[in-house]
């Protein structure tokens, strides 16, 4: 089989020239195995996605051990990824992971709030709006530091106890945050759940109380296969961000019937075939998630990844 000149690219109209990617399979992605992967390993990860063009990458969680122990080295991890040349957010919790984070020179944090009470419970241990009040002096601090912003917002679509969310409900969180001082929202269909009117209904909703859509990104898991659908839904919105994972690692641990985030190389093989921009070269990214893979012990399940691993083979 050859894939040479492969995807065609044929444009289509009313989309954006470059899509910038939110690479999180290096946080999102490596804090839901079982076991922790060495800070070495990790480290190199984020270095080969860099190297395959990737700009914006997730590197790391500033929470308490006990709660993800995946990712307790994140003091010792983010020193070795420094000098790059790419952004490198981290995630941020509360005050103390924010100071953590600052001491090592972040620039880019990111808080976690959730759309729905039942998964801020189970997640963040607070009320919904217990977690929106941890969250105010977190961004007022990282602002007040030069430091930029991404809220996250998950369960934006379902959630595995509450059933439908309602879309004035996520609309609430979303524009606290933004009140907040978040400079992007991240949104986020933790069960994959989601299909592309409701994500066009969605940020619809999201423009008419004043979130440009400029801020806001999208975060897509596969779950029941809709998650390139619900992304070429939010292109034509506007949208220019978009989350993924290298190699489609990652799921969500409080949410048991998630599958992986969307793969990055599914992600690029659609944008590129569309003739989007990304940056991204997409032989470096699947040799990357193919080594990861072997890391792991287990295959890639990225279907592009799969694809082009056995071309080679």
């Amino acid at each position: 089989m050859s894939t040479e000149g492969l995807p065609m690219v044929v444009p289509a109209q009313d989309l954006p020239a470059r899509v910038r990617i939110h690479e999180v399979g290096a946080r999102d992605g490596l804090q839901n195995e079982k076991s922790a992967v060495p800070t070495e390993i990790k480290a190199e990860f984020i270095r080969r996605l860099a190297g395959a063009g990737l700009t914006t990458i997730e590197a790391t969680s500033f929470v308490h051990p006990r709660w993800v122990p995946q990712l307790a080295d994140a003091e010792e991890l983010f020193p070795l990824v420094g000098g790059l040349g790419v952004e490198l957010p981290v995630l941020v919790p509360n005050q103390r992971g924010l100071d953590r984070a600052l001491a090592l020179g972040a620039e880019r944090v990111a808080v976690f709030a959730s759309a729905t009470e039942s998964f801020a419970k189970a997640n963040l241990n607070r009320t919904l709006d217990e977690s929106l009040a941890v969250f105010e002096p977190v961004v007022r601090r990282a602002k007040d530091a030069d430091v930029h912003v991404r809220g996250y917002v998950s369960m934006c679509f379902g959630d595995p106890w509450e059933g439908a969310v309602p879309l004035h409900q996520v609309a609430r969180v979303c524009t606290a945050l933004r009140d907040m001082g978040c400079d992007e929202l991240s949104l986020g269909d933790t069960i994959g759940v989601a299909t592309p009117g409701h994500v066009l209904e969605l940020l619809s909703l999201l423009n008419e109380e004043g979130v440009p859509t400029n801020t806001i990104g999208v975060h897509f898991h596969d779950t029941y296969g809709q998650a390139l659908a619900n992304t070429l839904a939010a292109l034509q919105h506007g949208v220019t961000t978009v989350d993924a994972s290298a190699g489609g690692l990652g799921g969500c641990p409080y949410a048991k019937s998630a599958t992986g985030n969307l793969a990055t190389e599914d992600l690029v093989w659609m944008l590129h075939g569309l003739g989007i921009e990304t940056g991204v070269d997409l032989g470096r990214l699947t040799a990357t998630s193919v080594w990861m893979a072997a890391h792991l012990d287990r295959p890639s399940p990225s279907r592009t990844v799969r694809a082009l691993s056995h071309k080679d083979q």
